[in-house]
């Protein structure tokens, strides 16, 4: 078997395997996507709110 017939062969298999998986509705991918970013927002505030609260602690001690 050739390598072509082997690329074939696979783009083939990969065509019925897309064929078979069960998308997302547009709704869903939309909501999930919405809830990523604002679970990413809140972790980011909540880190950047850490890391203001450490560095004004380190800077206190610092300063003495």
């Amino acid at each position: 078997m050739t390598i072509s017939q082997k690329v074939n062969i696979f783009f083939k298999e990969v065509w019925v395997e897309m064929r078979r998986v069960s998308w997302l509705s547009q709704k869903d991918i939309i909501r999930y996507t919405l809830i990523v970013l604002a679970v990413t927002i809140l972790v980011a505030a909540f880190l950047g709110g850490l890391d203001y609260i450490f560095t004004t602690i380190i800077k206190s001690f610092i300063i003495r």
